[in-house]
């Protein structure tokens, strides 16, 4: 049997979700008659709930606008997932959101039934998050002013540190603002340099938005811009090697971005950038392939520590 309690919530989420909604709409998704569709808006008027309805063709109930309550109601599923994704704006850098994050989950715990509460505790006992070492933390103030920025379609000034250290005053037109491999980026046309460019967040600094709009070019990816360009961002370390493996392995086994592949002498050649040479050393030697250090010298020091503690690893009692 269903609990009717039940059914005049329903009722509410969808009325909150949908503009309006006629009487055979919500019976249709009830699958109840429209009669018992009048009892359950009447309980929610009698609950305070201000629903409207209007008479004759065309008529339909909706809630009075400005009036908004929060998600009563949450399934396995939809629970887990909001507890797993406040957990993990932590690993996205966001340092800043982590209390808040803690927060939000406890309230959410509250308002949880507790069955569910319970599987949703089981399954973060269970569950550890590991944050990789790459990850750059980023101002969440940055990244929502960003966001605005774009959603009013608003150009935005700010102080940019490049990989140099060296600081510019730039003015952009933001498109779009990405998450990858440990870094926050917004991607726009920079009106300083007169080009598409790609700007790190957590390098960034006193930003404003400013009166001047743009229009966003049509059918602009700003995804598929960040990937195309990746190889070239500039980081701390520009990285040259060959590795023995024919492209098209080398390429099933190496991300899709951030790295440029081309056939070179029987075997593929890898040019990149990155900020930390480590990771990446420790990431080709797990790729089980022989490989030649074309540069830069450092990344043959980082090998030579790597190799040092190999060898101390395997003759260890």
């Amino acid at each position: 049997m269903y609990d009717p309690s039940m059914r005049v919530l329903t009722v509410l989420e969808l009325l909150q979700v949908h503009e309006r909604l006629t009487g055979p709409e919500l019976a249709r998704r009830l699958e109840v008659s429209s009669r018992t569709v009048q009892r359950y808006v009447a309980r929610l008027q009698d609950l305070g709930i201000p629903v409207e309805s209007s008479r004759g063709v065309g008529g339909a109930y909706r809630l009075s606008p400005g009036f908004r309550l929060p998600p009563l109601m949450f399934n396995n599923d939809e629970a887990f997932a909001l507890s797993l994704g406040l957990r993990a704006l932590g690993h996205l850098g966001l340092d800043a959101l982590v209390s808040g994050a803690l927060s939000a989950g406890l309230k959410l715990e509250r308002v949880l039934p507790k069955d569910v509460a319970e599987r949703v505790r089981d399954v973060e006992d269970a569950v550890t998050l590991d944050p990789t070492p790459w990850v750059i933390p980023t101002d969440p103030d940055i990244l929502q002013g960003a966001a605005m920025a774009i959603r009013s379609s608003r150009r935005v000034a700010f102080s940019y540190q490049n990989h140099a250290g060296e600081t510019s005053r730039r003015e952009v037109s933001p498109y779009g603002v990405l998450h990858h491999d440990g870094r926050w980026y917004v991607v726009g046309h920079c009106h300083t340099r007169n080009s598409v460019r790609i700007f790190r967040l957590d390098r960034i600094s006193a930003p404003s938005v400013l009166e001047q709009s743009f229009v966003r070019p049509e059918g602009f990816d700003a995804k598929a811009h960040l990937y195309a360009h990746m190889p070239f961002i500039h980081e701390a370390h520009q990285i040259e090697v060959w590795l023995d493996c024919p492209l098209e392995g080398a390429r099933k086994k190496l991300p899709h971005s951030r790295v440029q592949l081309e056939a070179f002498k029987g075997g593929t050649r890898v040019s990149c950038t990155r900020d930390h040479l480590e990771p990446f050393a420790a990431m080709l030697l797990g790729l089980g392939i022989r490989l030649e250090v074309v540069g830069p010298p450092a990344l043959k020091d980082v090998f030579k520590t790597l190799a040092q503690r190999a060898s101390a690893a395997a003759h260890s009692p």
